[in-house]
């Protein structure tokens, strides 16, 4: 039987880190969790619209169009849910294998530290992604069910249909899911520090509740705009017309400055540690 050639064993192993992380029920359980983040809120919605009125503004907008379902989802999901699935995520992707003992026979494979390194954060990349698409699929199916569907107001307050619409929640998701890259890359890095998983899932979860922490406090103003979490609801340009993705592009600035800094660390700790297991 002839071997896989060079050029086609990145994309194997690739395939093989995607199958690992979503054949995991760990996985699947943290996805489920955040599937009912729009389940619980449009039940909670659909429930006080027949015993009060008032409330929230976003209260009304739902019961007015169940897409609405889908952004409150993602808003509520960003400080706390999100940053706590990824940073589990991310935690695990060295530290779990070391933990396993796997690592050793994965490099013998053979699969260079660099390489080693890169699948494992597109491992994190892959779930970030499925997170988001959870959050936003699940939102409009149970808007859909529990609530009228119609024309979207914008917040510039032009109407836009519904197919109009999914074209801004993608780009919603997209937003999401780069505002997340650095803390995955923090995870990656923190992971690589040791051979526990929950040490290294608990630093990056803490790091992203202390970062949003800072952001809060009018002393620290200069050091906003340099916090990973900084731009995380900075979404709202893309929910105006015309479109501007001045905010989309300022956050992916800063996103791939944390990539840079600590995938580079990552890959310096990895590249130059023993691996004992």
């Amino acid at each position: 039987m002839s071997q896989a050639s060079p050029a086609r064993r990145p994309f194997a192993f690739v395939g093989a880190e995607l199958a690992l992380v979503f054949r995991r029920w760990r996985t699947w359980a943290m996805l489920g969790a955040l599937a009912l983040v729009p389940i619980l809120i449009a039940i909670a919605v659909r429930v006080s619209t027949h015993h009060r009125t008032g409330g929230p503004a976003f209260l009304s907008d739902i019961t007015n169009n169940g897409l609405f379902v889908a952004f409150t989802a993602l808003t509520v999901s960003i400080p706390l849910f999100l940053p706590l699935t990824i940073g589990v995520a991310a935690g695990d992707t060295v530290a779990g294998e070391a933990n396993a003992g796997t690592i050793r026979y994965l490099l013998v494979a053979p699969v260079g530290r660099l390489r080693f390194i890169a699948v494992k954060y597109l491992g994190t990349i892959a779930f970030i992604v499925a997170a988001t698409m959870t959050l936003t699929v699940v939102g409009v199916i149970i808007g859909a069910i529990l609530f009228p569907i119609g024309p979207v107001t914008l917040l510039s307050g032009t109407q836009i249909g519904g197919a109009a619409y999914a074209g801004r929640m993608l780009l919603l998701v997209a937003y999401v899911s780069v505002s997340m890259l650095g803390l995955a890359a923090i995870g990656l890095f923190a992971s690589t520090l040791t051979s526990v998983p929950i040490g290294a899932m608990a630093a990056t979860v803490v790091l992203a509740g202390a970062s949003q922490i800072a952001d809060q406090l009018p002393q620290l103003d200069w050091l906003h705009p340099f916090l990973f979490s900084d731009s995380w609801l900075g979404f709202g340009d893309l929910l105006r017309d015309p479109i501007s993705f001045a905010s989309f592009a300022s956050n992916a600035w800063l996103q791939l400055g944390y990539l840079v800094v600590f995938g580079g660390l990552a890959i310096w700790r990895f590249t130059t540690k023993d691996i004992l297991s």
